[in-house]
């Protein structure tokens, strides 16, 4: 593998390996198939390094051969570094020959000689770079410094990573170029004995595939390109410049690429170039606080270039190479801020592009189910901005509900004193997402009880739950609900049946159904007006579920003798309903028709019974005194 990787460097422009061999290239730069050497908007500038160490005796012979004006077959330029089958013009020389096998590539000779070098020099400078931090972090107790050094520390921490980031991007995505495929075994890959880029680069480095695949992502829009004309500058040269300069993190630049991507030349769709390019400067400006540009040269002076070479765009208006060209009024923000930002970005470059009036090209909101797994449903699809902003306000005009301070009046003092109300806000363990999937839940549930709901059959939209009888009185089993895969939880079904009751159908030995009894244990219309005239909504203090999205609790549970009766029925929201009978729980009790709730120790230590603030229509405090 050493003499292998002795040949030479695989050019960035997509040429074959620099060294004494040519493999027929003329002066023209094109190869013997008449095939451009050079690479349009895919090759990556960087230089090949030159080759110090003396060839094998095999490939010297082979290359004087081609000097004195043999061409050099394909099965030449293959030949295996034994000589075996290297003849000129033997045309199956060379093809059985078997790849390198794979070494550290310390221990080859060529790499030993690279470092003893000139190229060693700068080596050894980052490895004691590398020491030095290592010693100096080594000297900090981080767990003991105080906040100002803690804050100190994690930024100048930061600002040193920035330029190995980018340092690491460069470098994977040229070796990434240099060992691709399509050069054959002329890949350094190949040469080296690993299987394709990726799996070199994870032998280099230890790290992952999907870690390479995003320094390559970002990589080839951010370093230099070459083509016919010669060296090219990046896609996104200010990203580049404000990258190599360790000022912008990848994270950041790499939202600015992805984000861009689809507007600069080579695109998908259609912006005006020079509005790239202010979006791109912009963008950067408010990551990192630093004004890019190109900088002015002499001639640009000469010719009435503005100071410093800066416009109002914040980009240098030079013909030089892009740089730092100033500071900026604006505060840097994180990646996430930059991201926030890009679609404001898209829309200007493109407002067709961002958010198109085209049937064909209008982006549609979709909705499905994935595959059961893990007890849930997952939800695809995805939402336009309008519907967003509609389901977005509606989950925050519900959570927000609670999240207002309030201080208690007087009267409420005068409670609290007494034991009769809870004081503070009740502490609800649910999740923001939790939240907002019993929101839907309700806004659901309210839709399929409208009677302007569309029926299906002659029916509303009911879910049936299907339970072995024997299953339900034992408490045990699962339910099965129709067109539904996954099972449902006797708990579940439980609480189902204690707000819509249930309906037996009896069955003969042969499967047969034989009859259908009456429906039970469900509280009627008229009931649950009256249950809700008297709660008003759920009766946990703290709940702001409105009554629309309520169930009906029985009080006492049906299976144990509880009637299904307005004195033994009171309205729960579905998260409540779900956890009252956990041992961690609220605890109900009717106290001549009027309910009252125990909170758990933790929301309450005195575990005290207190009577819940009833419908607003029948709180004092909201009543006038008669005459």
């Amino acid at each position: 593998m050493d003499e292998e990787l002795q040949k030479g460097s695989t050019p960035p422009m997509g040429d074959t390996p620099t060294g004494q061999k040519s493999h027929g290239r003329g002066s023209s730069g094109q190869s013997s198939d008449g095939q451009s050497a050079l690479d349009w908007n895919t090759s990556l500038v960087g230089p090949a390094p030159e080759i110090t160490a003396p060839l094998t005796s095999t490939v010297a012979a082979t290359s004087v051969s081609t000097a004195a004006g043999t061409d050099a077959s394909p099965s030449t330029a293959d030949a295996a570094p034994d000589g075996s089958g290297s003849g000129v013009g033997d045309a199956g020389a060379g093809r059985g020959k078997s790849q390198p096998v794979w070494q550290e590539p310390a221990e080859l000779p060529a790499v030993q000689r690279v470092l003893a070098g000139s190229f060693g020099e700068k080596v050894g400078v980052l490895r004691d770079a590398a020491r030095t931090i290592r010693a100096v972090m080594a000297s900090i107790d981080v767990d003991t410094v105080n906040d100002a050094e803690l804050v100190a520390l994690t930024q100048v921490v930061e600002e040193v990573g920035r330029p190995v980031d980018a340092a690491r991007v460069i470098t994977a995505t040229v070796v990434a170029y240099r060992a691709r495929r399509s050069l054959g075994r002329e890949s350094l890959a190949w040469r080296l004995g690993a299987t394709r880029d990726l799996d070199l680069l994870t032998r280099l480095t230890r790290c992952s595939d999907a870690e390479m695949k995003r320094r390559i992502t970002l990589g080839e829009k951010v370093c230099p390109r070459m083509s016919t004309m010669g060296a090219q500058e990046p896609v996104f040269p200010i990203v580049a410049a404000a990258l190599t300069a360790g000022e912008l993190g990848v994270e950041a630049a790499a939202v600015i690429v992805k984000a861009l991507g689809d507007y600069t030349v080579h695109g998908r769709l259609y912006a005006d170039q020079a509005q790239v390019r202010f979006a791109e400067a912009k963008l950067v400006e408010n990551a990192t606080g630093s004004r890019y540009g190109h900088a002015t040269t002499d001639s640009d002076t000469d010719g009435g270039a503005t100071d410093g070479g800066a416009d109002e765009a914040g980009a240098g208006t030079g013909t030089g190479p892009v740089c730092r060209v100033g500071d900026s009024d604006l505060v840097a923000v994180g990646a996430d801020h930059i991201q926030a930002m890009t679609p404001a970005w898209q829309a200007f470059l493109n407002p067709d592009g961002a958010a198109p009036n085209a049937p064909l090209l209008e982006a549609k909101s979709s909705f499905s189910f994935g595959k059961f797994r893990d007890g849930l449903y997952p939800l695809r699809g995805g939402v336009t901005p309008d519907l967003k902003g509609v389901m977005q306000n509606l989950f925050n005009t519900y959570q927000s509900a609670r999240t207002a301070v309030k201080f208690p009046s007087a009267e409420d003092q005068q409670r609290i004193e007494a034991g009769e109300l809870i004081p503070g806000e009740i502490l609800d363990e649910r999740t923001g997402g939790e939240k907002r999937a019993d929101i839907l839940r309700g806004i659901l549930t309210q839709v399929a009880q409208d009677p302007r709901t569309p029926t299906m059959g002659g029916m509303p939209p009911t879910v049936m739950v299907h339970v072995n009888a024997t299953d339900l009185l034992k408490n045990s089993g699962v339910g099965w609900i129709d067109g539904v895969d996954g099972p449902i939880s006797m708990k579940s079904i439980n609480q189902m049946i204690d707000n819509g009751g249930m309906q037996p159908i009896f069955f003969g030995g042969n499967g047969a159904v034989l009859g259908l009894g009456s429906k039970a244990r469900c509280f009627s219309p008229l009931q649950r007006k009256a249950i809700t005239a008297r709660d008003g909504g759920c009766i946990i203090p703290g709940c702001a579920c409105p009554p629309q999205w309520c169930e009906v609790h029985h009080v006492e549970e049906w299976q144990y003798g509880g009637t299904t009766h307005v004195d033994n029925g009171v309205l729960l929201c579905w998260y409540h309903h779900h956890t009252i009978t956990s041992s961690t729980g609220w605890k109900i009790r009717m106290v001549r028709g009027v309910p009252q709730v125990k909170a758990p120790h933790w929301v309450d230590p005195t575990e005290k019974w207190r009577t819940p603030d009833t419908h607003r229509a029948h709180d004092p405090k909201t009543r006038r005194p008669p005459g």
